[in-house]
């Protein structure tokens, strides 16, 4: 009987959920006063608190918090610092590199193609890019000279899994394999931030001669799959990566600031990666390439699992489009139906246990996610990027979260998961 209710139970929350996204129509972010959305400004000032003492503590160097309830931005603040070797300030309108947040960008991109009827979801990738025709699953490996047996898969890769991470391909240098790592280093599989004079379509060919971690659709491995997504939209639209995701997403919704590669006018606004060594905060130095990525080099690579950079407001236009049904200023982008399939459980269980889901972008919450506390309504959804950069969105209450760091390596860093519970409690409606 419990079973039954549960199920009862998500079913109406799954509906209530689908017929908010539909029907809240709101003005693109306006600053507003907290109160005048239900939130309350006292508690909002707890993350200035949270966030002053992570720097104190040598934590972080610096941060740029937002957050929007519907549609209107209540909270925008710039903590610490945005050089290592300066006394500059992070500032607003900083740009940070999104790393995966790239990743919830690129699936919209196909899902635009999708609504147009370019392809199915369960479409053999192979069908646009033939590449990926006859797929191994690595069998055995030698330590000794990264040689490797295979065998054939026994189905083909699908574009939704490619969107989930099921698709059984691996993640070069950050795969949590050695053998892969050792595999992809061999076979020149680059990673997102290359500064190399290779094109997505080159990269994407290349990859393809890979083995697969295990046959397609069967287990979650976080992977490349966005950055061969990227190369669809290419290969469907006939249009460059970058050049698609400039007229048809930055350009509409005003994300001036979202770039593969940054305008020689705005560089100057790109924050630091910055490391902790010896309990100091020091720069990445030039020549490493997280560093120089994506100001130096090339310039060819648009890499759609991880090469967008951004600022907090630009990234929450893309966000609110979502929570405001696809649409924004008149101009539709996904449908609200769409939207649902996007948020929709396409992971069964491969992905999170009983308290999350992967969706066709992003990490979503079950009912049984939220008594864990401080992460949001059943139905939020988020994810976060390599360089400590994060976002959640709760369409139960209309609320945006973004916060957006520059660091790589331990520092003791616990503004995650504070910032995103002191937002929670700050909703006073």
């Amino acid at each position: 009987m419990k079973t039954w209710l549960t199920i009862g139970f998500c079913f109406i929350l799954s509906a209530v959920s689908a017929q908010q996204l539909r029907v809240k129509q709101v003005a693109v972010l306006e600053e507003t006063t907290p109160a005048n959305v239900g939130m309350s400004p006292e508690r909002l000032q707890r993350i200035d608190v949270m966030i002053q003492e992570q720097i104190a503590k040598g934590a972080i160097p610096g941060a740029v918090a937002l957050v929007a309830k519907n549609g209107k931005l209540v909270y925008l603040k710039s903590f610490g610092k945005v050089d290592a070797s300066s006394d500059a300030l992070l500032e607003k309108d900083h740009i940070f590199r999104l790393a995966s947040q790239t990743k919830s960008i690129t699936s919209t991109a196909v899902m635009m193609l999708w609504e147009e009827g370019m392809f199915r979801l369960d479409d053999p990738i192979s069908k646009y890019i033939p590449a990926f025709k006859a797929m191994q699953v690595l069998e055995k490996f030698s330590l000794s000279d990264s040689s490797f047996t295979a065998r054939p898969t026994l189905g083909e890769i699908t574009i939704r899994h490619l969107l989930t991470h099921t698709s059984g391909l691996g993640y070069g240098m950050i795969d949590p394999d050695e053998r892969m790592r050792m595999i992809y280093t061999k076979g020149k599989a680059v990673n997102a931030f290359t500064t190399n004079d290779i094109s997505i379509e080159t990269f994407v060919n290349n990859l393809a001669k890979m083995p697969l971690h295990f046959d397609p659709g069967v287990k979650y491995q976080y992977s490349y799959g966005l950055d061969v997504l990227g190369y669809l939209v290419e290969v469907v639209s006939q249009m460059p990566f970058d050049q698609f995701l400039r007229q048809r997403l930055f350009d509409p919704l005003g994300m001036d600031d979202t770039w593969f590669y940054l305008p020689e006018d705005k560089a100057s606004r790109l924050v630091k990666v910055q490391q902790k060594s010896s309990g100091v905060w020091q720069n990445l130095p030039e020549g490493n390439v997280l560093a120089d990525y994506p100001v130096k080099g090339a310039q060819t690579f648009f890499a759609g699992g991880a090469g967008l950079v951004s600022t907090a407001r630009d990234y929450a236009l893309f966000l609110h489009m979502y929570l405001n049904g696809g649409e924004v200023n008149g101009q539709r982008f996904l449908s609200p139906s769409t939207i649902e399939i996007v948020l929709d459980n396409h992971s069964a269980d491969l992905y999170g246990g009983s308290g999350s889901y992967h969706g066709l972008a992003f990490s979503v919450l079950r009912p049984a996610g939220v008594a864990k506390g401080g992460v949001g309504s059943a139905g939020t959804f988020s994810w976060g990027g390599y360089f400590n950069t994060q976002y959640f969105v709760d369409p139960q209450e209309n609320v945006i979260g973004i916060l957006l760091k520059q660091t790589v390596g331990s520092s003791g860093d616990e503004t995650g998961w504070k910032f995103q519970q002191l937002v929670g409690a700050a909703i006073d409606d």
